[in-house]
């Protein structure tokens, strides 16, 4: 792979907390090597109030954030993705677009954090840990030398930080 900025598209069902996350977060820790997407199966039509108000807590701009559907990324004039990451076993599970390119793939998936009963503060704990498992898989990504690695390789490496 060559040096370049790499497009990055995180998949969820519902599109409105994990993969927004994911999207944002690749961003934040990739010294601008990739831009972040997000997608879902069946999308939400709106992004979870707290996946919003952790960004801004973070610091982390929200602007232009939309639930979407991961079909508009398997039309013609779509972004070309690099990589694809599944982040909820559900998304992992269904029947996915044939995505152009052929991007490298891999499931890192992780709990809904807005699933569940639980006080706002609880909820919003579940935010943080799940913004903290992203975060340390994406700089486990990011910090993989991508231009020196075979595509068989890479996508072991993939695996194996989805598994951490």
């Amino acid at each position: 792979m060559v040096d370049r900025v790499f497009n990055v598209l995180f998949l969820c069902t519902h599109n409105s907390a994990r993969s927004v996350l994911a999207e944002r977060c690749i961003e934040a820790v990739g010294g601008g090597r990739f831009k972040g997407f997000s997608a879902g199966s069946t999308p939400s039509g709106r992004i979870n109030p707290m996946a919003l108000a952790l960004l801004a807590e973070l610091g982390i701009a929200t602007d232009g954030l939309r639930s979407k559907s991961w079909d508009d990324f398997a039309r013609p004039g779509a972004p070309r993705m690099d990589f694809i990451f599944t982040v909820c076993d559900d998304a992992a599970g269904e029947v996915c677009p044939v995505w152009p390119g052929l991007p490298i793939t891999a499931h890192w998936g992780m709990p809904d954090p807005s699933a569940g009963p639980g006080t706002d503060v609880e909820k919003m704990l579940a935010f943080r840990q799940t913004w903290a498992a992203l975060d340390r898989r994406l700089r486990a990504f990011a910090a993989l030398p991508l231009a020196a690695l075979d595509q068989l390789t890479l996508t072991a490496r993939l695996k194996e930080i989805g598994r951490q």
